[in-house]
């Protein structure tokens, strides 16, 4: 935390402090290809240097600029800039993420995982993910990194309490310091011991960017480093007792135990002695030179570029005992130590064409060198009946593809797609969506995705200390060994409808959907299924607002009617706000407080493996106890959905600061606790929390 104090004490010494809104696109997820042609920068340049010249001049006549002069820039070139209101969806973002979690439900720690509500959808990729996929919420890939310019130098502050001796902060600070050049810094440290034993959570995500336009306009620059650390401490969730002590049932049923076990940190957990740490560091460039520039007369532009992501990350699981009741037999008697690295190099070129008649186009070729891996190589088992698992998974790729996007007579169309070429793994996406716009408020838009990619290294090859715990389902000489690529088909649909409110819709088609779970040992298993997954997801969002009152409704819906025993979801997630707004005090300050209603179905949530940090999909065994009330101890009956969540919230805006204040799991503060996060794991109880977001221009 050494470094947020001085990171904290630099921003509070320049008084600097920022915020931005991301605009609402049409294609969420899918719009750099539309984004090269509408990417506003090029056109700024010259009021640019107009801007910091007036700036640099008498102080008395110094006035700030406009926010919409704040610029930041995403990944796909979109730009969005400042926004300091105050709304109800800052509300749903103001958490540990920064994003609305409307899919997520929370572990119990602040930077613990979260169990899934609707299964996470990755960026557009070739090979194999990096594993320990639960930590990987608040990792920052390289698409979630922005780049900025800004008139003045400017800075946010967030703030936010966590659970038990500790703080939660993001700073940021951006200067352009001409109008060429932007860099920028920020750190996000969060430090939350936790109301259970040996929960606690210390992470670290520092990000630092540049961004550079020539004075011609010709060759342009972005590039970021990463580094990131995500502590967490692993107690394997609450014992048997501890079930019990947290339901308060036999023989933990009086009020004197109910009273004890109020404080959690008091209740049973499996253990206390493991930790996992995920870290990662990333430099990534992106330059281009245009040859061909537009002019007055003329809108081709004719561009080449380059990319380059050195990336290296790696993920360990310690323990200071083997505790072989819960994972199994161990190699050693003391200290276990699972560690796995990864290294990869990336290279792409690629030319791009942009014409007012025909469009954008854009041809792409990559190279990457990767090697995931452990140590040493294993040899399992007795002479004459052995299993040798290699310890790298080394190689090169080259991949190919493109990009076309157009407006037609009131049509957007967009399309790409990407492919290996040559390497030892086999992948390829393909996307496409046309778009249409009846007016402002009437938008329609249709896409199809497709992908075939090998899944995550943690399913191809693990090693561990726990002997059960090793595994290759790669480049076998067996081939029936080896896992296929999961291919995944989605139709997609997107209608926005004015005062009815916005949908999202998709039907996907899953092969060789890919998930650990349970074996008959109770072990933690990678598997394949061999039947297709269907899936049909329904997203709605309304907003409605009568005189200073609202009301904000999301309802998801969604139906697996293939494949529910191994990629299950609540077939329901709804989240509800009645709230009041106005303005007090002659308008010094603006005021929202309201209630969040919160619910998801009852279903079979995917249990939470320490030892991979991967979720995996329950077992049937695990299912019949937690069905069958003679047969299994009373602790085992854990209700995992189908329970309200409702948070009181009162928040304002003062100038360009706003603070929230909230009581989260209101219910709860008058009712027995009953309800899981996921098998074994506790939501939160009732807590009250408080934090700001503070903004200041100079």
């Amino acid at each position: 935390m050494k470094k947020v104090i001085v990171l904290l004490g630099f921003l509070l010494l320049g008084n600097f402090v920022f915020s931005q809104k991301k605009e609402i696109k049409r294609f969420n997820g899918q719009e750099g290809l539309r984004n090269e042609i509408q990417n506003d920068q090029r056109a700024t340049n010259d009021s640019n240097s107009k801007e910091f010249q007036s700036l640099r001049g008498k102080k008395e006549e110094r006035e700030r600029p406009p926010v919409q002069e704040y610029r930041m820039i995403n990944f796909e070139k979109d730009t969005t800039f400042v926004d300091t209101s105050l709304s109800l969806q800052k509300d749903y973002n103001f958490n540990y993420l920064r994003r609305d979690d409307f899919e997520l439900q929370p572990i119990n720690n602040v930077g613990q995982t979260y169990n899934s509500l609707a299964k996470r959808e990755e960026y557009d990729h070739l090979l194999p993910l990096f594993g320990a996929r639960a930590r990987h919420f608040n990792f920052m890939e390289t698409e979630d990194i922005s780049y900025y310019y800004v008139p003045t130098p400017l800075s946010e502050l967030y703030f936010k309490t966590t659970f038990e001796q500790g703080q939660q902060l993001d700073a940021f600070f951006t200067v352009n310091t001409s109008p060429q050049l932007n860099v920028s810094i920020a750190y996000k440290g969060v430090r939350s011991l936790g109301k259970y034993q040996n929960a606690l959570t210390s992470t670290g995500n520092l990000r630092i960017t540049a961004n550079y336009n020539s004075k011609n306009d010709r060759y342009k620059l972005r590039t970021h480093f990463v580094a990131q650390d995500l502590l967490n401490e692993e107690n394997g969730g609450l014992s048997e007792r501890g079930v019990q002590e947290y339901l308060g049932i036999e023989p933990f049923d009086d009020q004197s135990n109910r009273d004890q076990f109020s404080d959690r940190g008091a209740i049973s957990v499996r253990f206390e002695d493991a930790e996992s740490m995920l870290k990662g560091k990333r430099f990534y460039m992106d330059h281009y030179y245009s040859i061909i520039k537009p002019t007055d007369s003329s809108a081709t532009e004719l561009r080449v570029g380059h990319e380059l992501d050195i990336t290296d990350k790696s993920f360990q699981f310690t323990k200071n005992t083997p505790g072989t009741d819960f994972f199994g037999p161990s190699f050693v008697s003391g200290s276990v130590l699972d560690r796995v690295a990864l290294e990869d190099f990336t290279n792409y070129g690629y030319v791009n064409f942009n014409t007012k008649y025909l469009g954008f186009f854009e041809v792409k070729a990559g190279y990457t060198d990767y090697n995931y891996g452990y140590d040493t190589a294993l040899t399992l088992g007795e002479p004459g009946d052995q299993i040798n698992i290699v310890n790298r998974i080394k190689g090169d790729a080259v991949s190919l593809g493109g990009t076309y996007s157009n407006s037609i007579g009131g049509f957007d169309i967009q399309a790409q797609g990407m492919a290996l070429v040559a390497g030892d793994f086999d992948g390829s996406y393909a996307n496409a969506w046309l778009g249409y716009d009846l007016n402002d408020n009437y938008q329609v838009d249709l896409g199809i995705d497709y992908s075939s990619v090998a899944p995550n290294y943690n399913f191809l090859l693990y090693q561990s200390d726990y002997i059960d715990y090793n595994w290759q389902n790669y480049n076998n000489q067996d081939a029936s060994n080896n896992f296929l690529n999961t291919e995944t088909t989605s139709i997609k649909a997107k209608i926005k409808a004015g005062v009815f409110g916005e949908l999202e819709a998709s039907q996907s088609t899953i092969n060789n959907y890919t998930y650990f779970t349970k074996n008959q040992d109770s072990v933690t298993v990678p598997a394949q299924y061999n039947n297709n997954v269907s899936l049909l997801k329904l997203k709605w969002r309304h907003s409605y607002k009568w005189f200073k009152f609202g009301l904000e409704n999301t309802v998801m819906f969604q139906d697996v009617s293939q494949g529910d025993e191994v990629y299950r979801v609540p077939q329901l997630v709804t989240r509800n706000s009645l709230f009041y707004e106005d303005h007090w005090f002659r308008k010094a300050l603006f005021l929202q407080t309201g209630v969040t209603f919160r619910y998801y179905s009852e279903y079979y949530a995917d249990g939470y493996d320490p030892v991979l940090s991967e979720f995996y999909v329950l077992s049937q065994q695990e299912i019949n106890d937690l069905e069958d009330t003679d047969a299994t101890p009373r602790g085992y009956q854990q209700t995992l959905g189908g329970f309200p969540q409702v948070d009181l919230f009162f928040n304002a805006k003062i100038r360009q600061t706003r603070v929230f204040f909230k009581v989260e799991n209101f219910g709860e503060a008058f009712n027995q606790n009953t309800e899981f996060s996921a098998l074994r794991y506790a939501p939160r109880d009732a807590v009250i929390r408080f934090g700001i977001v503070w903004n200041f221009f100079l």
